[in-house]
């Protein structure tokens, strides 16, 4: 199938049912459709990035209260992602609030990156724009994927970001790439725009020249003091209706629940699994936003019958 626009809103519009047996179909035939990847994010420096992304909290171009944190050490980051090895993560990945990763930094990171893959995790970084040196150091430090996630349409991405482009994240993401690690890239949604910004985007993600293998499904969380605090609530079926496109246009890639599923009942994430959802990011915090405690994940799995991946390292 070679996608474009007009197949993709063609998807939009199917009834919600039948779209939603269409992706659990797809899921079925590509996955084990009762089996959900546990991932983790660990925070490494919080706060006072350069960058003006307006649905974000950690911009230094608003005064949203959040305390500046410099980036976490190494013992501490190991400390915590031994925790996240007894709650069963399969991948452990770390972020950081740069617009790209410090010089004096980054040797920090490599260490990281290799102290994280001894305790057998598959490793993720998202440390904002990469050039190629960097992304070379960091395959050869053994990581296995970055996140750089475009967000939306390039057509909408002006509106909320003015300090890079469209392009400026599409090029860390072929960088990426092109270094041979795995891309992880996907989207937040809620924040203003339009359906035809939801088709504009996926038909971006097809474009790459490495479709991603993993594509978080972000819900947009207005933070005080943002400028999009006051956004219309996206409504949950279209949310679910983006997570079932995912699947049918991304078939053998994981489509992850990530920022926002905070706000998720456990009949929207159950519709989410049905639609081809099989990621979930766990822990009581995502970065800087509440997010279901990793009890009431274990709860709700086993009353859907679904089993978190059983990890390499178990």
């Amino acid at each position: 199938m070679i996608w474009n626009k007009k197949l993709i809103a063609e998807l939009f519009k199917k009834p919600f049912f039948d779209l939603l047996k269409q992706a659990h179909d797809v899921h079925h035939q590509n996955f084990n459709h009762n089996q959900i990847e546990l991932c983790a994010l660990i925070n490494i420096k919080t706060g006072a990035c350069p960058e003006d992304c307006g649905f974000c909290n950690q911009s230094a171009h608003f005064k949203t209260g959040l305390k500046k944190e410099s980036l976490m050490s190494l013992e501490d980051v190991v400390e915590k992602a031994k925790k996240l090895k007894n709650m069963g993560v399969q991948r452990c990945c770390l972020g950081a609030a740069w617009r790209t990763p410090p010089k004096k930094e980054f040797p920090k990171i490599l260490e990281m990156v290799t102290e994280i893959k001894k305790l057998g995790f598959e490793t993720c970084f998202t440390l904002g724009f990469l050039d190629k040196e960097q992304a070379e150091q960091l395959k050869n430090a053994g990581l296995d994927y970055y996140n750089h996630n475009i967000e939306t349409s390039p057509e909408f991405y002006a509106s909320v970001v003015s300090t890079h482009t469209f392009q400026d994240r599409i090029d860390t993401v072929e960088t990426v790439a092109k270094a041979d690690i795995k891309v992880c890239c996907g989207g937040l949604f809620g924040m203003g725009e339009t359906r035809e910004d939801r088709i504009s985007f996926f038909l971006s993600l097809i474009n790459l020249k490495s479709p991603p293998e993993s594509i978080p499904i972000n819900r947009m969380i207005r933070f005080p003091k943002t400028p999009l605090q006051d956004v219309k609530v996206l409504h949950m079926f279209e949310y679910i209706r983006t997570i079932a496109v995912a699947r049918i246009l991304f078939p053998k890639s994981r489509v992850r629940l990530a920022g926002g599923r905070i706000e998720l009942s456990e009949s929207d994430q159950a519709l989410c699994f049905y639609a081809g959802a099989n990621s979930i990011h766990v822990g009581d915090v995502l970065l800087t936003s509440q997010n279901k405690s990793y009890v009431s994940d274990l709860l709700l799995m086993k009353e859907l019958g679904i089993q978190p991946i059983q990890p390499k390292y178990l």
